[in-house]
């Protein structure tokens, strides 16, 4: 059996312990689901705005503080993941040297003292797939980063997608209030990662996702 992958992204302040998670995007079967923290400013029509910008269905949930956006994750996860026939997956989203989502997110519960969310969720990291399996190699270079691998590997429809040339541009657009941008390249990246998941599911062969429980040894 085959299961249905889930990419996620997320985006934060910085890369330090302390800084915050802003926006947690999920790709399921019908579009993206995104969870934005506002920082107890407005986000007025954000939805709306996103979706005029992105050719797939976009739900986008607000929320004025971190611990309200990781709390909305764990009912999603809950609801939608769990115990589910999903696979997550993540782009670079645990070795810390370079990605980080996985980590960092384990940080930011233990800091706030919530509960872990991906209980009975399968895991799987596509960069390593993708660039230990692909031909990646550009001009006697290697092509690591999400963007040059997805135009490598997959048909572009969501290359032009993305705002920002990078994902540094992130933490300035959370500090200035343009959530809309920060939405949209949250979607791209979530989009990406998983035509490349696709991409490796047509050739490459089960054993080489390395899939891993991300359920803790304890549940409080």
């Amino acid at each position: 059996m085959v299961l249905e992958q889930v990419a996620f992204d997320i985006e934060t302040t910085g890369f330090g312990v302390d800084d915050e998670v802003t926006v947690v995007g999920f790709a399921v079967s019908m579009g993206v689901q995104v969870f934005v923290q506002t920082g107890n400013r407005p986000a007025r029509e954000l939805q709306a705005t996103v979706q005029e910008q992105v050719p797939v269905h976009v739900d986008v949930s607000t929320h004025e503080c971190e611990e309200s956006v990781l709390a909305a994750v764990t009912e999603f996860v809950a609801e939608r993941l769990s115990g589910s026939d999903v696979l997550l997956v993540a782009y670079n989203g645990e070795r810390w040297n370079g990605g980080f989502d996985v980590p960092f997110l384990r940080t930011r519960y233990a800091q706030l003292d919530m509960q872990w969310p991906f209980v009975d969720v399968p895991y799987a990291d596509v960069m390593p797939l993708v660039t230990d399996r692909f031909n990646t190699t550009v001009n006697g270079d290697d092509q690591h980063d999400l963007g040059s691998v997805y135009d490598l590997l997959c048909d572009g429809e969501y290359g032009d997608l993305d705002p920002f040339d990078g994902s540094d541009a992130a933490v300035p657009a959370f500090e200035n209030g343009w959530f809309a941008e920060l939405v949209q390249h949250n979607v791209a990246d979530v989009l990406r990662t998983r035509a490349l998941g696709r991409v490796a599911e047509r050739y490459c062969s089960k054993s080489e996702f390395k899939v891993k429980s991300l359920t803790p040894t304890r549940e409080v």
